[in-house]
């Protein structure tokens, strides 16, 4: 999926779009014991209570591709037969309505799902989207398909602050701390929305935190190969960059790469490119060619991420750098410098000693009081 797909459907969780009718789902305590089942039509509850239902489902589809957002992809056998498949097939040919069906899920969730010592809502909903056709000139015109699809997410239950509230059918104020429900922790789409139509090859699984992707989840619901996380992407990249290059990866090394890929991620943001931006070892090796890696470290390169993520894989670099912080780091200090000044900083070696060094220009401050040089007059 790209972003205008993800977007198109984000639109549809409006509680003035009319699209989900009833929401479906369990709330399951730390002991991992449903606590109380939810079947509630949107149309009965306040029109609150609503919009923070259909929200926290619409927050499945928030994030960015390949980091908070990842494909999902099932086999060929698991399509044609595979219990994880016929029962989210299941779930959505029913629309959830079959309680039989949904209370299987619930459990093979809860199985397999470790919230720590938290309390969570397991929440679903379903949608029959009537894909609007898209004329030339970018405008609805008549109607393609029916997209039926399904969302789900987790929720941690946390307690809130106790504090004095009062209770109209008693008349008084007392105090007390409720429980709230937090934003999701996790999430898919069932099947994928690819080129505006319905994939069930394909689901799209949502994470709150990238470095965190409840592989045990993944594992029991769609039985796949766990997707590698950003956090784990960065961290192999730059082995592959240590290990291959040695003494050829400098600070100047490292100052371009981080530079070009960051550059990359600025323009393909401005060009609002709805295809996620994706880089090769290949595309990296190009850069090391110019910084003046021989060209026997930029093979080792290109050979030790074939064997980290698979040959030609395409990478996402906002998976593999932070674009907004630039930082180098000794054994005695660390040094952040703003991405867009990084060429500002040297290396030098002094009497044998290595020295980083970055121009002092106006406004020098020590622990946020103003300091000037000592020879300044």
């Amino acid at each position: 999926m790209n972003q205008k797909e993800v977007g198109e459907l984000r639109r549809r969780w409006r509680p003035e779009k009319g699209a989900v009718s009833r929401i479906y789902g369990c709330f399951v305590n730390s002991g991992k014991k449903i606590i109380s089942d939810l079947d509630e039509p949107l149309g009965v509850m306040p029109q609150e209570e609503a919009e923070k239902y259909l929200g926290l489902l619409k927050k499945t589809l928030s994030g960015t591709l390949g980091k908070n957002l990842i494909d999902i992809v099932f086999s060929t056998q698991q399509v044609a037969d595979s219990e994880e498949h016929r029962l989210l097939s299941g779930l959505r040919s029913s629309g959830l309505q079959d309680r039989e069906i949904r209370t299987a899920f619930y459990q093979k969730v809860i199985d397999a799902l470790d919230m720590g010592d938290d309390n969570y809502l397991l929440l679903m909903a379903s949608d029959a989207y009537d894909v609007p056709r898209r004329g030339k000139d970018g405008e609805a015109d008549g109607s393609e398909e029916v997209f039926s699809y399904i969302l789900c997410c987790v929720c941690p239950v946390k307690e809130g602050r106790a504090e004095l509230g009062y209770f109209p059918g008693d008349n008084e104020f007392h105090y007390t701390a409720g429980q709230v429900v937090s934003q999701p922790e996790l999430g898919f789409l069932f099947p994928a929305f690819d080129g505006r139509a319905a994939n069930i090859y394909n689901a799209l699984f949502y994470a709150r935190k990238p470095e965190e992707l409840h592989q045990e989840f993944i594992d029991a619901v769609f039985h796949t190969d766990p997707p590698m996380s950003a956090a784990e992407q960065r961290e192999l990249f730059q082995e592959a960059l240590s290990q291959a290059l040695e003494e050829s990866c400098s600070v100047t090394v490292a100052r371009t790469v981080h530079e070009r890929l960051a550059e990359q991620i600025i323009q393909h943001k401005e060009s609002k490119d709805p295809e996620p931006l994706a880089v090769t070892a290949n595309d990296i090796g190009g850069i090391l060619r110019d910084c003046g890696v021989p060209e026997e470290r930029v093979e080792t390169f290109r050979e030790t991420c074939g064997q980290r993520f698979g040959e030609n894989s395409a990478l996402s670099p906002a998976n593999l750098i932070d674009a907004g912080k630039f930082e180098i780091r000794t054994a005695q200090a660390t040094v952040s410098v703003d991405p867009e000044c990084s060429y500002l900083v040297e290396t030098r070696i002094i009497d044998g000693k290595k020295y980083i060094l970055i121009p002092a220009e106006e406004n020098v401050e020590v622990n946020g009081l103003p300091a000037r040089f000592a020879e300044e007059p």
